[in-house]
């Protein structure tokens, strides 16, 4: 079992420095105020942001840094004037714990796009403090930015499902990509590809795989139930694609040409990108010619994440993950960078943090 190696009230593993290693750790969370819920974590899924930040990819990590932004766990301390909380409810919380409020995007429960919006880990609250995340014990945050998961639905499959699972939903919904009948493209299959393929699937559109990799036919097909792989770059393959895909959900982060994706829409179709690639290039005359769109979306809001989490306890759709300990986590991290995990790894809180 891991230990803290420091006095505090939450033990962890964190990062100490911008070589990424993690190592066991312990601090201080807050006490519970009037409007915050704390829970015990039992499971925090492991996204690649965590990579990003824990060795500084964006030169503004502060050290000792604790990642994590896919938990989920059990309530064991209600504020006084919480209401939608109580002992023993299984929650989650997402990539954000705070924002201001009181905002336009705040009102419209857009809280993800509020320019006070703060980071689950890494983040700089309202009292100054930096976010800790969910490689943790447990955590505290305010009523708002936590989610209800329903009665029967694992704590471990609900983990993934407010980062990798509400990152696809938001923008399918918003584009109405759940119109049975419709065709969807799913560019890469990893934890949000996947969960784009499943919602795909549920929202009844016949769905198209689209890979890099041969390799990942059968998995797309046979495991995963999308209608169609293409194998992107060959070029015989896209082309007899050309013009028939409704709609593109772009998860892939590496760097990748947006022409050749773009001209597989039809007239009016949509590409949504939830990936974060080094830079996009496309030629006007691919999106003016054809009326197609070219939207960004990252993450949700806090009214879209609890309605994703109902709708997959209701339709039974679950991650496909592989859960480990918390002292694999330098492991598991090196194997989600070299893409060698099918689809989310979540870490085994409970049992294993000590």
């Amino acid at each position: 079992m891991a230990a803290a190696s420091e006095s505090g009230n939450c033990s962890a593993w964190a990062a100490k420095d911008p070589s990424g290693v993690l190592s066991p750790h312990s601090f201080n969370r807050r006490t519970v105020r009037h409007d915050d819920v704390s829970l015990r974590i039992t499971h925090c899924g492991v996204c690649y942001a965590d990579v990003i930040w824990t060795k500084n990819r964006h030169n503004d990590s502060v050290y000792p840094l604790v990642p994590g932004h896919e938990i989920a766990g059990v309530v064991t301390e209600v504020g006084s004037d919480v209401k939608g909380f109580k002992l023993g409810d299984h929650v989650a919380v997402g990539t954000y714990v705070n924002s201001c409020r009181d905002c336009d995007n705040c009102n419209s429960f857009l809280e993800n796009h509020c320019s006070k919006f703060v980071f689950t880990f890494n983040g700089v609250d309202t009292d100054g403090t930096v976010t800790k995340g969910g490689y943790s014990s447990h955590i505290v945050v305010h009523e708002r930015y936590c989610y209800k998961i329903p009665d029967g639905y694992p704590l471990e499959k609900a983990a993934p499902l407010v980062c990798a699972g509400i990152t696809v939903y938001s923008p399918m919904m918003r584009h109405n990509m759940n119109q049975p009948g419709k065709s969807l493209g799913v560019i890469g299959l990893g934890g949000l590809g996947h969960m784009a393929v499943k919602f795909g699937k549920a929202f009844g559109l016949k769905v198209t795989v689209l890979s890099t990799s041969e390799s990942k036919r059968d998995e797309a097909i046979s495991l995963l139930g999308a209608d169609n792989f293409v194998v992107s770059s060959d070029k015989t393959q896209m082309e007899s694609l050309k013009n028939s895909l409704d709609f593109i959900v772009d998860t892939a982060s590496g760097d990748h040409p947006f022409d050749p994706y773009l001209a597989l829409l039809k007239v009016r179709g949509l590409m949504a990108l939830v990936g974060f690639p080094g830079e996009i290039r496309v030629h006007p005359a691919t999106l003016n010619l054809g009326a197609r769109t070219l939207s960004g979306s990252v993450t949700g809001g806090t009214k879209d994440t609890q309605e994703m989490i109902n709708f997959c306890a209701a339709n039974k759709i679950y991650p496909d993950i592989e859960v480990i300990k918390i002292d694999y986590i330098n492991e598991a991290l090196e194997r989600l960078v070299n893409r060698d995990v099918r689809y989310r790894f979540v870490i085994d809180i409970e049992s294993s943090l000590k």
